[in-house]
């Protein structure tokens, strides 16, 4: 059973595919608590659709117009994303504007201890996941038209704004945690070197790779992306070996050398060979800012679960960790040097 609106969507199907014959069949991915996402098997082909969130949406939230408008830009360049197919800004056709794109072929890996790859190939796994992202900062964002496509800045700067409004506009409770982090971060900006494309939730689970081997085929879920500092991507990725094992990507408290596993160490180097930068800044002001910045999704989260609206089912698991959250932030902006 689909929440879309089988009908209208066949419709559009019919003006945008040209060997489309009526038949098609939709399955929800379970994943996508922002913007739900949805398998569509078609006589034309097999295509992924990303819809924005049904009802009220906070402002710039879930604006797959953007993720469209990346993949448009990217596709062409050789670097793996999904194909985009059309984009439809109309709301009345489903209730909610959306994208198709190709639907790639190959394997998630959720858990980013790999179990299910063998132990001597783990390593490789994440090397290419750590090449893909300095590819990704490599692409000229003026030369593929996406000069536009975030404002000029400091991008933290500009992100510290952006999170602590998102966190603002659904804010449910008054933590101090929270309060602490929104005082510090403003005062701290690190200075810029370099602009890219970001991603802005680049992991593990967030890429496909080759059904039988360790390339990534495409990377997905480009929601937060903008044209900011790369760094913000690496740190991102970086903090999985912070974070607690929980069989996602949190890699704290696994004995790496024994699993195959690399440790950080090793991924900054690498990602900094292939980057041409000497080395990298104190990491722990930009893991108070991701944590930061993911208290505000899971807050958005929260406040659409407490409206009826949140996408997964997961959604209460995801909120139960903002108090887990939330400490983990203010302990990172501790170790860069902010007090009580």
């Amino acid at each position: 059973m689909s929440d879309l609106d089988d009908l209208a969507l066949k419709v559009w199907l019919d003006r945008t595919l040209p060997d489309f014959d009526g038949a098609v069949a939709i399955e929800k991915f379970p994943g996508g608590q922002s913007n739900p996402t949805y398998r569509i098997a078609t006589s034309a082909g097999h295509f992924v659709l990303r819809r924005k969130p049904f009802g009220q949406l906070l402002p710039s939230a879930h604006a797959v117009e953007r993720e469209y408008r990346l993949l448009a830009a990217l596709h062409p360049t050789g670097f793996p994303v999904p194909r985009p197919i059309a984009l439809c800004e109309d709301a009345g056709v489903i209730g909610a504007a959306f994208y198709l794109m190709e639907l790639v072929e190959g394997r998630t890996l959720w858990d980013g201890t790999l179990p299910d790859i063998a132990k001597a190939d783990r390593r490789a796994y994440y090397e290419a996941m750590i090449d893909t992202l300095a590819a990704l900062h490599a692409v000229d964002h003026e030369t593929v038209g996406l000069g536009d496509f975030g404002p000029p800045g400091n991008y933290f700067e500009r992100q510290v704004q952006r999170w602590t409004k998102q966190y603002r506009a659904s804010q449910t409770d008054d933590i101090p945690e929270v309060e602490k982090l929104i005082e510090w971060l403003p005062r701290t900006l690190p200075a810029q070197t370099r602009t890219s494309i970001i991603h802005g939730d680049y992991r593990i689970d967030n890429l496909i790779y080759a059904a039988d081997a360790p390339k990534v085929a495409a990377v997905l879920d480009w929601e937060l992306t903008t044209i900011g500092d790369p760094l913000a991507d690496f740190t991102y990725l970086a903090m999985n070996w912070a974070m607690p094992r929980d069989g996602r990507s949190g890699l704290a408290g696994v004995d790496l050398d024994a699993e195959g596993l690399p440790p950080l160490d090793a991924m900054v180097e690498r990602y900094c060979t292939a980057s041409g930068r000497d080395g990298l800044p104190d990491l722990h002001w930009y893991f108070a800012y991701n944590l930061f910045r993911l208290i505000g999704i899971v807050q958005g989260i929260k406040k659409r679960m407490i409206d009826g609206n949140a996408s997964s089912s997961r959604a209460a698991d995801t909120v139960a960790k903002l108090g887990l959250l939330t400490q983990a932030a203010w302990a990172e902006a501790r170790k860069a040097g902010a007090t009580d």
